[in-house]
Protein backbone atom coordinates (compact mmCIF):
# COMPACT_ATOMS: atom_id res chain seq x y z
CA UNK A 1 0.00 0.00 0.00
CA UNK A 2 1.57 2.93 -1.26
CA UNK A 3 1.32 5.89 1.50
CA UNK A 4 0.42 9.63 0.36
CA UNK A 5 0.91 12.89 1.67
CA UNK A 6 0.39 16.57 0.54
CA UNK A 7 0.29 20.23 1.68
CA UNK A 8 -2.28 22.92 0.14
CA UNK A 9 -3.07 26.33 1.52
CA UNK A 10 -6.62 27.08 2.23
CA UNK A 11 -7.62 31.07 1.77
CA UNK A 12 -7.65 32.30 5.72
CA UNK A 13 -10.84 34.29 5.00
CA UNK A 14 -12.44 30.52 3.84
CA UNK A 15 -11.82 28.85 6.57
CA UNK A 16 -15.01 28.53 8.53
CA UNK A 17 -17.12 27.87 5.19
CA UNK A 18 -14.43 25.00 4.00
CA UNK A 19 -14.51 23.09 7.50
CA UNK A 20 -18.57 23.10 7.03
CA UNK A 21 -18.56 21.70 3.97
CA UNK A 22 -16.22 18.78 5.25
CA UNK A 23 -18.70 18.11 7.25
CA UNK A 24 -20.96 17.00 4.49
CA UNK A 25 -19.16 15.97 1.77
CA UNK A 26 -21.43 14.39 -0.73
CA UNK A 27 -22.53 10.38 -0.14
CA UNK A 28 -21.34 10.38 -4.14
CA UNK A 29 -18.16 12.23 -3.51
CA UNK A 30 -17.44 9.88 -0.82
CA UNK A 31 -18.66 6.95 -3.32
CA UNK A 32 -16.32 7.81 -5.97
CA UNK A 33 -13.24 8.24 -3.68
CA UNK A 34 -14.01 4.84 -1.96
CA UNK A 35 -14.69 2.95 -5.30
CA UNK A 36 -11.16 4.50 -7.11
CA UNK A 37 -9.22 3.39 -4.70
CA UNK A 38 -8.71 6.00 -1.78
CA UNK A 39 -8.68 5.11 1.47
CA UNK A 40 -7.78 6.17 4.58
CA UNK A 41 -7.97 9.61 3.06
CA UNK A 42 -8.02 12.12 5.61
CA UNK A 43 -7.52 16.50 6.00
CA UNK A 44 -5.91 18.12 8.69
CA UNK A 45 -6.58 22.22 9.08
CA UNK A 46 -4.34 24.06 10.67
CA UNK A 47 -5.59 27.80 11.77
CA UNK A 48 -3.13 29.39 9.03
CA UNK A 49 -4.67 27.65 6.52
CA UNK A 50 -2.26 24.74 6.31
CA UNK A 51 -3.68 21.62 5.07
CA UNK A 52 -2.43 18.27 5.40
CA UNK A 53 -3.72 15.18 3.26
CA UNK A 54 -2.90 11.64 3.77
CA UNK A 55 -4.34 8.93 1.59
CA UNK A 56 -3.30 5.19 1.52
CA UNK A 57 -3.77 3.43 -2.24
CA UNK A 58 -2.18 0.55 -3.96
CA UNK A 59 -1.07 3.49 -6.97
CA UNK A 60 -1.81 7.13 -6.50
CA UNK A 61 -1.87 8.00 -10.18
CA UNK A 62 -3.97 5.73 -10.86
CA UNK A 63 -6.38 7.13 -7.88
CA UNK A 64 -6.45 10.17 -9.31
CA UNK A 65 -6.60 9.46 -12.93
CA UNK A 66 -9.69 7.15 -11.94
CA UNK A 67 -11.63 10.01 -10.17
CA UNK A 68 -10.86 12.67 -12.39
CA UNK A 69 -12.59 10.88 -15.04
CA UNK A 70 -15.64 10.79 -12.73
CA UNK A 71 -18.46 13.59 -13.21
CA UNK A 72 -19.17 14.20 -9.53
CA UNK A 73 -15.37 14.82 -8.70
CA UNK A 74 -15.54 17.94 -11.87
CA UNK A 75 -18.31 19.32 -9.77
CA UNK A 76 -16.61 19.13 -6.19
CA UNK A 77 -12.80 20.59 -7.31
CA UNK A 78 -15.02 23.71 -9.21
CA UNK A 79 -16.70 24.14 -6.24
CA UNK A 80 -13.33 23.42 -3.81
CA UNK A 81 -11.13 25.52 -6.15
CA UNK A 82 -11.69 28.91 -4.87
CA UNK A 83 -10.67 27.87 -0.81
CA UNK A 84 -7.03 28.00 -2.02
CA UNK A 85 -4.11 30.30 -2.19
CA UNK A 86 -1.27 29.55 -4.84
CA UNK A 87 -2.96 27.24 -6.98
CA UNK A 88 -3.30 26.96 -10.88
CA UNK A 89 -6.39 24.78 -11.55
CA UNK A 90 -8.22 21.79 -9.39
CA UNK A 91 -7.44 21.34 -6.33
CA UNK A 92 -6.59 17.14 -6.57
CA UNK A 93 -4.11 18.64 -9.46
CA UNK A 94 -1.99 20.60 -7.06
CA UNK A 95 -1.52 17.52 -4.76
CA UNK A 96 2.04 16.86 -5.09
CA UNK A 97 3.51 14.08 -2.64
CA UNK A 98 5.53 14.91 -0.09
CA UNK A 99 8.43 12.58 -0.20
CA UNK A 100 8.24 10.16 2.64
CA UNK A 101 11.58 10.02 5.12
CA UNK A 102 10.54 7.61 7.72
CA UNK A 103 7.58 4.97 8.68
CA UNK A 104 7.21 3.46 12.03
CA UNK A 105 4.57 0.23 11.21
Amino acid sequence: MQRVCFLLKVRPERLAEYRERHQNVWPEMREALSRTGWHNYTLFLRDNGLLVGYLETEDFEAAKKAMAETDVNARWQAEMAPFFEDLDGRPDEGMAPLTEVFHLD
